[in-house]
């Protein structure tokens, strides 16, 4: 009589002989193009595409498919024939992705809510990691190399290009910290495995996110290869595979949306988010009003703005002297805090619904706030570096015809005191990296 396992690999062996694939047809948005396969022949490797030695490897052996924590088990397969199903995916090359799958002891240990734990949360120290020099200074660089594009971003959906080089910033220092971990690794431990399985809504999220990603992989936009962060996020932008599939852009229009190399689909999709999640052009992020001495009976919580600028004027809140209209007196509003715990003290602000939408790319009031400040200080020191630019115009002139150019022209932007980058660890400001 034949046992599980036997039946699984007889099963197996039928796939591997009836398994075909379909042709990719790029779109400019990945939530309007059909569910489709990628055929070996079609990608490069050095594109992400699916290489082509991968797209078969399956075929050369059986225990490679039986090899996802030990011999595949079932519900794993059974997962894998749904998916295919669902998705018109060959099942072969789904097994073929499930199969490079690891368990990750230290992608299951962080993601886990430590329990009995509550680390006091510190706006002043979260705000220090990301409003600093380094940032400061290298966010500009990044505007002034990409301002075309970011300028671009900003006519179509409204968003400012300080916000979407902020949020470049604070994800990934610009690109520069992706993560370390293999995201199919990530993705199957914490949908087939997760260290918390009393919440079954985490474990059927993860699911959908793997789902997502054996689907992006396989239409040859992600490598299976692919590193990120400890929760399976992706790129410059730190997206999500089922964000990918719903607001990635493909700004160059080359049938293939890169958020890993490429700039102009980062920041385009970084835009193309927040304008789907409520974003008002020409509104700040944070109204330029003055609360009563107490307002935490205003506080709202929740990712929504409750009140109004009437009721806010009712409960004793007035303008800023300096403060203008901007738009966002007729616009939800509302007042969130961020507290510093250690001293026993808290920051109230009054947020728009721009504040609101930077919640939904992370759902952490701290994470929205500095997204908001950092952008504040990339705007204030690239118009001082141009003002500096401009006043030194004759100054440089000069330079450039005398013997010593470079020594003749002041530095346009000040010093960098040391400074650290923010780790990939996650810690007690940290909202959980899932939202986006």
């Amino acid at each position: 009589m034949l046992n599980c396992r036997q039946v699984l690999q007889i099963g197996l062996l039928t796939i591997l002989v009836d398994g075909c694939a379909a042709s990719h047809r790029g779109q400019a948005t990945l939530s309007e193009t059909a569910p489709q396969a990628v055929s070996a022949s079609q990608t490069t490797p050095d594109r992400l595409g699916l290489p082509s030695a991968e797209a078969n490897a399956i075929a050369s052996t059986v225990s490679d498919a039986l090899d996802l924590f030990g011999p595949i088990r079932p519900e794993v397969y059974l997962y894998a024939q749904q998916l295919a199903t669902e998705r018109q995916l060959p099942l072969k090359k789904v097994l073929a992705i499930l199969s490079r799958a690891r368990y990750n002891n230290t992608v299951a240990r962080l993601i886990l809510t430590p329990a009995g734990q509550k680390t006091r949360r510190s706006w002043r120290s979260y705000q220090d990691r990301v409003v600093e020099p380094k940032h400061i200074a290298r966010g500009v660089v990044f505007w002034e190399e990409n301002h075309r594009v970011l300028e671009r971003a900003t006519q179509q959906y409204g968003v400012p290009a300080s916000i979407i080089v902020s949020i470049l910033g604070v994800e990934t220092f610009y690109g520069r910290h992706m993560g370390s971990f293999k995201v199919v690794d990530t993705l199957t431990t914490l949908a087939f495995a997760h260290p918390e399985p009393a919440k079954p809504e985490r474990v059927a999220m993860f699911r959908q996110q793997l789902s997502d990603f054996i689907t992006l992989c396989l239409r040859g936009h992600i490598a299976p290869e692919v590193l990120g962060s400890y929760a399976g996020a992706i790129g410059m932008p730190q997206f999500m595979p089922s964000s990918i599939m719903h607001y990635a852009v493909d700004e160059d229009n080359n049938g293939h949306v890169d958020l890993v190399n490429n700039v102009q689909d980062a920041v385009m999709s970084i835009a193309n988010f927040l304008k789907q999640h409520g974003w008002q052009q020409g509104v700040p992020v944070f109204a330029p009003v003055i609360l009563p001495p107490d307002p935490s009976n205003l506080l709202q919580g929740g990712r929504k703005p409750t009140t109004d600028w009437p009721g806010l004027q009712k409960a004793g809140a007035s303008l800023l002297f300096t403060a203008t209209s901007e738009g966002w007196q007729q616009k939800p509003l509302g007042v969130i805090d961020l507290p510093e715990e250690p001293h026993g003290t808290t920051q109230y602000r009054v947020a728009t619904e721009n504040f609101f939408a930077l919640t939904d790319y992370n759902r952490s009031y701290f994470y929205a706030a500095a997204v908001a400040d950092l952008a504040m200080a990339l705007e204030k020191q690239r118009r001082r570096d141009r003002s500096h630019r401009r006043a030194n115009r004759p100054t440089l002139q000069r330079a450039l015809a005398s013997d010593h150019p470079l020594q003749s022209v002041p530095m346009a932007v000040e010093p960098i005191r040391a400074s650290h980058v923010p780790q990939q660890e996650p810690n007690a400001e940290q909202a959980e990296p899932l939202s986006h």
